[in-house]
């Protein structure tokens, strides 16, 4: 009796052979099309899929420390300020080169005799305090800011001269910047700043850090509404100047001689629409270049400067504003 054979008949030209069941599918040749890819929707609110990479951006290290450590505060300048100023200090963390210092050591110990706890660390310990940012070997561990009533900042800035200054921050959501303008107008001579509790930084380590220590003498009011707290001042005498890039006269053009309310408009957006309704009378800042603005602070800068700029001028008698001497004598 014959064997059956092995041999497979030939299938006609573009047929193929049909798979037993169970069977793994072919592996596609290469060069072939891939099969499709069903697509897969993100997830929500953001959180990331098992085994994917996140790609969510990192929070910088300064504002990582703003959420988790409001407390605290670094910096030479910023550290030897709360300390002169008798602010209450938890714990003080020191690297070994100014511990012996001899400008820093008086401030140490004053700070050890009021209860403060003193920790000799090294650099890596800081960096780790203060999540990379630049500490320059000190890191301070204060009680939260306190924030003054607008009525005591009115009383306070009444009290303090003829025709006080008021700084006015509109949304101001960088830290940096707040703490600039805070610098800024503590040095010409501001008697206060107003913040509003929404949409805007508040008083937080990098705030500190870059005012360099004029908080310590320079009181913050933090408002729920910045409007309210306009009319409140217009009712107390203020008039409010406000920023604006383009629309407003000349700064150089306008008269400071009287109570003022400076008001900033935030970054890039400016002054709100409600809040330049408010404003008794808009500035702006004569530009050459083709920038079309400026920064926050800088622009603060400048407006506070042209304000005690003309004040300083009516100190001065007139012989040295070149009147006529037979006058003046």
């Amino acid at each position: 009796m014959a064997k059956p054979s092995d041999h497979r008949p030939r299938l006609a030209k573009g047929k193929s052979r049909p798979q037993p069941k169970g069977r793994a599918k072919p592996v596609p040749k290469q060069g072939s099309k891939k099969p499709f890819k069903k697509h897969r929707p993100p997830s929500p609110n953001g959180a990331r899929r098992p085994g994917r990479p996140d790609r969510l951006q990192p929070l910088s290290p300064e504002a990582t420390l703003q959420e988790e450590r409001p407390d605290l505060v670094y910096g030479r300048h910023s550290v030897e300020a709360a300390i002169s100023n008798q602010r209450p200090i938890n714990r003080l963390w020191v690297n070994e080169r100014l511990v012996f210092d001899a400008r820093f050591r008086p401030l140490i110990l004053d700070a050890k005799s009021n209860g403060a706890v003193i920790d000799e660390v090294n650099t890596q310990r800081l960096n780790q305090l203060t999540q990379g940012a630049n500490h320059q070997g000190i890191v301070a561990q204060i009680a939260s800011h306190d924030y003054i009533e607008l009525a005591d900042l009115i009383t306070s800035a009444k009290a303090a001269c003829r025709q006080p200054v008021i700084i006015a921050a509109d949304s101001i959501t960088d830290p940096h910047n707040l703490g600039a303008i805070i610098r800024t107008a503590e040095a010409l001579g501001a008697q206060g700043v107003v913040i509003p509790q929404r949409r805007a930084v508040g008083i937080t380590p990098t705030v500190a850090k870059v005012a360099a220590g004029a908080l310590e003498t320079l009181s913050v009011s933090r408002v729920v509404n910045l409007g309210r707290a306009l009319e409140q001042l217009k009712e107390d005498g203020f008039w409010v100047y406000g920023t604006a890039s383009e629309a407003g006269q000349p700064v150089h053009t306008t008269q400071f001689d009287r109570p003022i309310v400076l008001v900033i408009g935030a970054e890039g957006a400016g002054l709100s629409l409600s809040i330049q309704n408010l404003c008794d009378i808009l500035v702006s800042i004569p530009l050459a270049g083709k920038t079309p603005s400026l920064n926050a602070s800088v622009a603060t800068g400048m407006v506070l400067y042209e304000i005690y700029r003309q004040r300083w001028l009516e100190k001065l008698p007139p012989i040295m504003l070149g009147g006529d001497q037979n006058q003046a004598v």
